[in-house]
């Protein structure tokens, strides 16, 4: 039978090598830890549809921009088209940092531990009240004559000034739900306009809503006046999400609270429509959550 030829002393050595070889490369796979996924750092800004998306956008992104800087870390402005996206975003927590209205914030803190750190500064002042205007001519002198008649409020019945804040301010007069008939505008400058062309007695809005530019530039405000006006409350609020660490929130407001300081974060700040951001705290709100149980029955 014949025999296989041994290897000769080369050959073995070669197959040893590519042997060893081989082992090294897997025990180095093994010990190699697997690369981490990329973590995104980007800080996203929540803003209520307070306005139109591509507005809202172009307004509040110069603020963005400002933000990254200090922050070392990307910053992006998010809104959408309507009320409900934008409360489902705050319900999955999407924004670490929101603006929204003040009825927002107290749900938001009870159902979702947001915190509010600052408040808007508009016109000078950071607290508004909600306002009933009229037409001058229209022969409403008081509250109680728009018994009976048609009040369009802006911005549905979850706008804390111009519905909730405006109904109590009826409730107070002596006017129930039911002595007057409700309407909605989409917004409280489209509510005012749409009193200003007689499509309703009255609007419920916020106290300066005679100064926006959207209504200005629409009707003769000459015409308007503030029927009556509620206690001044806490303006619209800025909140960061409940696992948002102290410094980083510390951060972020102190960072908003100093661009009235410098003419380039005045800028920013004009843009954006304010005179200023100032600081905010729970109890600034409890105002507001005594009149949404009064009016609403609920309780945050």
């Amino acid at each position: 039978m014949a025999m296989c030829p041994s290897s000769t002393p080369e050959e073995t050595v070669n197959r040893r090598g590519r042997l060893l070889a081989a082992i090294g490369l897997v025990a180095l796979t093994l010990l190699t830890p697997l690369a981490a996924p990329a973590i995104d750092d980007t800080l996203r800004v929540g803003i209520f549809p307070r306005r139109h998306p591509e507005l809202t956008r172009e307004l509040f992104q110069p603020m963005a921009e400002h933000l990254a800087a200090a922050l070392g870390r990307p910053v992006e402005v998010e809104t959408t088209a309507d009320f409900a996206s934008f409360w489902q975003n705050v319900e999955r927590r999407r924004y670490d940092l929101v603006h929204f209205n003040q009825y927002h914030y107290v749900r938001s803190h009870t159902e979702h531990g947001y915190r509010v750190i600052l408040r808007n500064e508009e016109f000078g002042h950071a607290d508004i009240s909600a306002a009933i205007v009229v037409r001058k001519d229209s022969g409403i002198e008081k509250l109680d004559d728009l018994r009976g008649k048609k009040i369009v409020f802006g911005g549905g019945r979850t706008a804390m000034l111009a519905y909730i804040a405006a109904t109590h301010l009826l409730n107070e007069a002596g006017l129930k739900q039911g002595d007057y008939f409700e309407q909605f505008a989409l917004t409280p400058p489209k509510a005012c306009i749409a009193a200003f062309y007689r499509q309703a007695a009255a609007a419920g809005a916020g106290n300066y809503v005679l100064d926006l530019p959207k209504v200005k530039d629409e009707v003769d405000v000459g015409e308007m006046e503030y029927l009556a006006t509620g206690m001044p409350l806490a303006h619209l609020p800025w909140a960061v999400k409940a696992d948002m660490d102290d410094d980083t929130a510390r951060s972020i407001q102190q960072i908003l609270i100093a661009l009235k300081h410098t003419d380039a974060g005045r800028a920013v700040l004009k843009q954006a429509r304010l005179t200023a951001l100032v600081a905010a705290t729970d109890r600034d709100y409890d105002r507001h959550r005594e009149i949404i149980r009064a009016v609403l029955g609920e309780r945050y």
